[in-house]
């Protein structure tokens, strides 16, 4: 059901108002974001203790790294350096070294980026741990709801057409080009949104969910297979950041979607359901 819309401009005569958003979807989209947040800035809090990742059961220090975040002093002065896969980049004042009120910090991520701002490893992983328990238990409900609902089938899972190679060419075009769908094709997620919160709900999240399952002693005692199937604890280390870095480069991107195409309207959809379009365009 549509009605009209309110207090919008003027070159836009025909834009109404949809229903765009369940209840529990704008729900259960807000307290991820609360959860998504405190589980990152106390991930890099732990991360901090050891700012080394590895591949295999075993690793420490001296033993050969795929990704070290430190510093050094070579020079008498300290600098922060990067280096994954032996290839090193200076990061000075971001990683490994930052400015705190003129001092220099030897810091893997600085302090502004962790909870807590400063060093306390058992203190991140409480944040950590409860916000990951909530962020599940959160993403069962929208799982349940969408499956129930017929939201996964009908909103989420992408059509035959959508998939043909033309279709998803023209759409990859559409979007580099900031052409934004309008009217009917505003309702629905486009083929694209349909692909990429797939691959974010079916295995970007259970992905990052199992890895950090599988770092817990408690967890491998019950379940010893899960090691094997990852190839070892620090190599479900290693993943587990890679899947956290790939979500937040999904969640760059979706916030710079939202901002591109009309802010107001896409955050008042997730806040009240309630999400203008044009029925015919603009008129010029």
């Amino acid at each position: 059901m549509t009605e009209n819309a309110d207090n919008v401009p003027a070159q836009y005569p025909r834009m109404v108002f949809i229903r765009r958003h369940s209840v529990v979807t704008r729900l259960t989209h807000w307290l991820n974001v609360l959860c998504l947040s405190f589980l990152l800035l106390s991930g890099l809090q732990i991360f901090n203790a050891h700012p080394e990742l590895y591949w295999g059961h075993y690793g420490a220090d001296g033993d050969p790294a795929v990704l070290t975040i430190g510093a050094d002093d070579e020079g008498g002065e300290p600098r922060g350096f990067a280096r994954i896969a032996g290839l090193e980049l200076p990061t000075t004042g971001v990683l490994g070294v930052s400015n705190v009120e003129g001092e220099q910090v030897l810091r893997a991520f600085p302090s502004w980026a962790t909870i807590p701002s400063f060093q306390d490893l058992a203190a991140g992983r409480r944040w950590h741990f409860f916000f990951a328990w909530l962020f599940v238990i959160n993403g069962i409900v929208y799982l349940g709801f969408s499956l129930l609902s017929g939201h996964f089938r009908r909103d989420l899972a992408p059509k035959a057409h959508e998939l043909s190679p033309s279709h998803l060419g023209r759409e990859v075009l559409d979007h580099a080009r900031l052409r934004f769908p309008q009217g009917e094709e505003a309702k629905h997620y486009n083929a694209l949104q349909k692909l990429t919160y797939l691959a974010v709900i079916v295995i970007l999240l259970p992905l990052m969910v199992v890895t950090g399952l599988t770092m817990s002693p408690g967890i491998d005692a019950a379940f010893p297979a899960l090691v094997e199937i990852f190839g070892g604890r620090q190599s479900a280390r290693t993943i587990h950041f890679i899947t956290a870095s790939a979500l937040v480069i999904f969640v760059i991107v979706h916030v710079a979607m939202v901002v591109l195409s009309w802010t107001w309207n896409n955050i008042r959809s997730m806040i009240t359901g309630r999400y203008i379009i044009h029925e015919e365009g603009p008129k010029a």
